[in-house]
């Protein structure tokens, strides 16, 4: 059997000025010396990222680190998977799944940056917290907590492996009384499971098909491993919730999904069922990430890629985006509700687009 490629294997590190004045930009330097330094101004300006054929965005996910500082702080008001997004400890991603639309200002291939002043990014979100008080009324993000989603545009079980970015916000929440943290995942990382969060940090575990995983889900860790890695992260201490998410629809997806239900339901824990619940993202394209997949993943555009039933439509940002028709989506995502209802009674749907 070959051996699998690591997810990251860094070569080269482009990191702005300032990096070096901060503790966490040493610890991360240190961790990986033998990499090219490539000084830049800023994070989002480099042009050897944007350069190069398409066939080179992979090995640039897994060989690539960018490091910089958090200018912007802000936390913004979200209702959905969260009630705020957190100030970021990082964006990009080692992976590169097919659906991904998450803005790549870096270049497509958007490597993994890190953001070193994580104190300051810490100590942003717990005075937000701190200034909002008890959360007086229970709502679909959480009864009791308030929820800040702290990994909106990368994976933070792979910025693990570079640094204690993602241990500090796990402790971060763990002292936070009335708020918790919250991140989807897609890779087993077994280092998670030391960082004693107490419950105060949510994982919403992504899954879907495995069929439609292996063709979309570039880079992943695979959809059997990440349903064995539930058990062992609520254990450890996580809430642990469900990202089915994207629901793409094709011949025979109830099926499939149906098979990922029954598997589910025979794989889980009895302590994770009873606190189970799941959010449910219908599939969201776009004619600018179709072409960047036609250059590099065509395959994928099959089954993403579906004029026939999908319509145009902006997204609150202003976006156009194709989403499934209005209407027809409707009867799916309710087709998808009952399927779930039917094997996993115990799995509330939190949230559902």
């Amino acid at each position: 059997m070959t051996p699998t490629a690591p997810i990251l294997d860094v070569r080269r590190i482009y990191l702005e000025p300032a990096v070096e004045g901060h503790a966490r930009g040493r610890e991360i330097l240190a961790r990986f010396p033998d990499a090219e330094r490539i000084p830049v101004q800023s994070h989002w300006r480099i042009p050897d990222l944007r350069e190069g054929d398409p066939e080179e965005w992979l090995p640039r996910k897994r060989e690539v680190l960018v490091l910089g500082v958090k200018k912007g702080l802000q936390m913004r008001p979200n209702g959905r998977s969260a009630d705020f997004i957190a100030a970021s400890s990082s964006n990009g991603c080692a992976m590169a799944c097919a659906y991904c639309y998450v803005a790549r200002r870096k270049g497509h291939a958007n490597p993994i940056t890190v953001f070193v002043n994580i104190d300051e990014i810490g100590a942003s979100t717990a005075r937000h917290a701190q200034g909002l008080g008890p959360k007086r009324e229970p709502n679909q993000v959480d009864p009791r907590d308030w929820v800040y989603d702290l990994g909106e545009n990368g994976d933070l079980s792979v910025d693990a492996l570079i640094s204690d970015n993602v241990r500090d916000l796990v402790a971060l929440f763990r002292g936070l009384h009335n708020a918790k943290g919250s991140f989807a995942t897609k890779w087993v990382n077994p280092g998670l499971l030391d960082y004693d969060p107490q419950g105060r940090t949510r994982v919403r575990m992504s899954l879907m098909p495995h069929g439609m995983a292996k063709l979309l889900d570039v880079r992943t860790s695979p959809v059997s491993e990440r349903i064995a890695f539930i058990g062992e992260l609520h254990r450890a201490g996580y809430e642990v919730h469900l990202n089915f998410s994207p629901v793409v629809l094709h011949e025979g997806w109830e099926a499939e999904w149906t098979a990922l239900f029954e598997e589910l339901d025979d794989a889980l824990p009895a302590p994770v069922k009873r606190q189970l619940a799941s959010e449910v993202i219908m599939l969201t394209h776009n004619a600018g990430l179709h072409e960047v997949n036609l250059a590099w993943h065509p395959k994928a555009e099959t089954v993403l890629w579906r004029p026939d039933i999908q319509e145009e439509k902006q997204s609150e940002v202003g976006a156009t985006n194709l989403r499934y028709r209005t209407g027809w989506k409707g009867r799916w995502l309710a087709r998808f509700k009952a399927l779930l209802a039917e094997r996993m009674p115990y799995c509330r749907v939190r949230y559902a687009f």
